[in-house]
């Protein structure tokens, strides 16, 4: 191989690594301003809640760098930076696009996922139980910003082209995860799925019980037309 072949070779390695180290450390700055506009609204939700209604919790936990957990009420909301960056897909919506096929680099992305987990899951270690991944926050290198998830959340932030990450962006997007846990409501199991227990686990704990408890409890989480068809079988 040319010496010239070699240089081609390691100019592409440098610049898809320093696109990728742009992304990352964007994510990373992305996830600092959620632990701050979470501290804000705790410090918020302190200073508002009547003094009769301090056994309402809403507490918050810095588990590592990556993770945050949010506690309120009997939910428990997850923020996880991966720390990989990823592409789309040629297939994805977005990359369709005026605003990535200007500058295909603005494909490249961090991600947050939110997940909402019932309170009860994690107090009593209940392993069988299943979370929701409600919603992504992808980030690309200029800090432009949108979410994949349910509905009531992506339809407020999909505008990839003027959306941009600031403590404001943050508050919305934290404080339109929190409203819609809170009107995510825990459902009752169809009889039949739960109507034979086995010797096994009435001996053992409620809480250790291979029947699952979540909010679509019975129903592992997936796309809302999937969850139709479910239905209809």
């Amino acid at each position: 191989m040319k010496n010239n072949d070699n240089s081609s070779i390691f100019e592409i390695l440098k610049k898809k690594a320093e696109l990728k180290q742009e992304v990352y450390t964007n994510t990373i700055h992305t996830f600092k301003i959620f632990k701050n506009v979470i501290k804000s609204i705790k410090d918020e939700y302190d200073k508002n809640i009547n003094p009769k209604q301090k056994n309402i919790l809403f507490e918050y936990k810095i588990k590592s760098e990556f993770e945050i957990e949010l506690k309120f009420g009997g939910d428990i909301l997850i923020f996880m930076m991966h720390t990989n960056v990823f592409e789309f897909p040629k297939s994805h919506e977005v990359m369709k696009t005026s605003y990535l096929k200007e500058d295909s680099d603005r494909s490249y992305c961090g991600i947050i996922n939110i997940y909402n987990f019932l309170g009860d899951s994690f107090k009593y270690n209940r392993i069988n139980d299943i979370g929701y991944l409600i919603g992504r926050v992808f980030v690309n290198k200029d800090l432009h910003y949108f979410i994949e998830g349910e509905s009531e959340i992506s339809l407020l932030f999909n505008n990839f082209v003027n959306l941009k990450i600031n403590e404001n962006e943050a508050k919305k997007i934290i404080e339109s995860a929190i409203l819609y846990t809170i009107n995510f409501d825990l459902l009752t199991p169809p009889f039949d799925a739960i109507k034979e227990v086995s010797v096994y686990e009435i001996k053992t704990t409620i809480d250790n019980m291979k029947m699952k408890t979540g909010k679509r409890l019975g129903f592992k989480f997936q796309k809302e037309e999937e969850k139709t068809e479910n239905t209809k079988d």
